[in-house]
């Protein structure tokens, strides 16, 4: 399959992104620039972790204005595969692809560390790979990762099993000491309503080979690539 890397001023984890998907997985990647709108080709599309436009206004909000954000959201109406990432995450919710904001850490610092994992829904793109009960460890890197949304909006989220990532301790169990931003409902990750469009703070990309500390990352995108044979014949035009 092929994966479009979407580029942004400030975007830093690009690299790791193609990396990940083109080195170690073996599938053919390629970059996109803020500025195109051409995603033809195109299986999935990943907007990586970094500083969008230097978070200026605040996190995502001036890559949503981005011309190729147009192209994503027509390729997402028409059922492509996204997966925004940290930054990416961000700039989906800015977009409206994804309900919700991101907020400043509960802490008001940075936060670099390894995270627990509980999967909620395995039955999504992005998950489908992931062993059951299996608690994944993946490394966080922000600032504004407290994912918040009013009460309608997480009623709906849970309605809808949009929910897919909490924090969680290594067995599991999701608690307040393992909240490492003050994210409602320790939510780390979530999905649209048609379960197409994913939106995750960890970074799945730096989780990839054992070298680095854990090799979970590769369930999510392995679940893409399994995924994406079984949705081939969807238009994204």
């Amino acid at each position: 399959m092929r994966f479009g890397i979407v580029v942004f001023p400030g975007t830093w984890s690009d690299g790791d992104c193609y990396h990940s998907v083109n080195t170690i997985l073996s599938q053919e990647a390629q970059f996109i620039w803020h500025k195109d709108t051409d995603l033809s080709g195109i299986d999935c599309v990943i907007i990586p972790g970094g500083f969008s436009y230097g978070d200026h206004l605040r996190a995502g909000a001036i890559a949503a204005f981005s011309p190729i954000m147009k192209a994503v959201t027509q390729f997402a109406t028409h059922g492509g595969l996204v997966i925004g990432i940290c930054n990416g995450f961000q700039i989906l919710c800015e977009s409206g692809l994804l309900p919700g904001i991101l907020r400043r850490n509960r802490t008001l610092q940075f936060r670099c560390r390894w995270v627990n994992l509980k999967t909620n829904n395995s039955k999504t793109p992005f998950t489908v790979s992931i062993p059951q009960k299996h608690t994944l460890r993946i490394p966080i890197s922000h600032g504004e990762g407290a994912y918040y949304a009013d009460e309608t909006i997480i009623k709906e989220i849970h309605d809808n099993n949009q929910i897919v990532f909490q924090y969680c301790d290594t067995t599991g169990l999701v608690t307040d000491d393992n909240n490492p931003n003050g994210s409602i409902e320790n939510i780390a990750g979530i999905v649209n309503k048609d379960g197409n469009v994913l939106g995750m703070m960890p970074h799945p990309e730096r989780a990839c080979e054992d070298l680095l500390g854990s090799k979970d990352g590769l369930y999510i995108l392995e679940s893409i690539i399994e995924s994406s044979s079984r949705l081939s014949g969807y238009s994204k035009t």
